[in-house]
């Protein structure tokens, strides 16, 4: 992993560790074999996605098992870091974290995470993500940021929770689901100082 004044490189991604664990959850780098327990959760969830721009797709076996193969190629890759996160008591699937975009140089990327509606509201997902961007920082991230659409008032709550903070809107920055554009709030969170 990198030190402090290294930077980031694909090597750190691609080195990554493979599994994560924190008190509730183990997050294990995204496979092939996470893709069915991907696949009903986001259909389990799918009410809940309607700012996520897969979630119109059709969201089968075979497309889940595209989307894992993907990710695992993108993280062998050092390209990006990708996780799937389990509830080590049930061993169910809890939600996927991403970290994407990511800026080498400046030691920036940006993270991205769906979960299981099934599983809200026992704080999974925050264990989860607060892991996920733990680990951004040992590989030395400086900063995490995250970006939703500003009437998502879920996930703009969620990043609060987890402890971001809302730095702006960027308007007119992508377009929406019916493809007209809209704005999106920027979240960030930075190191902690040593």
């Amino acid at each position: 992993m990198s030190s402090d004044d290294a930077g980031v490189n694909c090597a750190d991604i691609a080195n990554a560790p493979a599994i994560l664990l924190t008190p509730r959850v183990r997050l294990e780098t995204a496979c092939v074999s996470h893709a069915a327990a991907f696949c009903e959760g986001v259909q389990a969830s799918v009410s809940a996605l309607i700012y996520v721009a897969w979630s119109l797709r059709l969201n089968d076996f075979a497309w889940a098992h595209r989307f894992c193969e993907s990710d695992a190629r993108s993280a062998a890759a050092g390209e990006d870091l990708a996780f799937h996160a389990f509830e080590i008591e049930s061993d169910a699937w809890v939600g996927r974290i991403d970290v994407h975009t990511i800026d080498f140089d400046a030691r920036r990327g940006e993270i991205g995470y769906v979960g299981d509606l099934r599983r809200a509201g026992r704080g999974l997902m925050r264990e989860a993500v607060c892991a996920v961007i733990d680990l951004c920082f040992r590989l030395g991230f400086e900063r995490v940021e995250a970006m939703s659409d500003v009437r998502n008032d879920r996930a703009l709550h969620f990043a609060e929770i987890l402890g971001m903070t809302r730095e702006g809107v960027l308007r007119h920055h992508e377009l929406d689901l019916q493809g007209k554009p809209c704005n999106m709030a920027l979240y960030a969170v930075l190191r902690p100082a040593a």
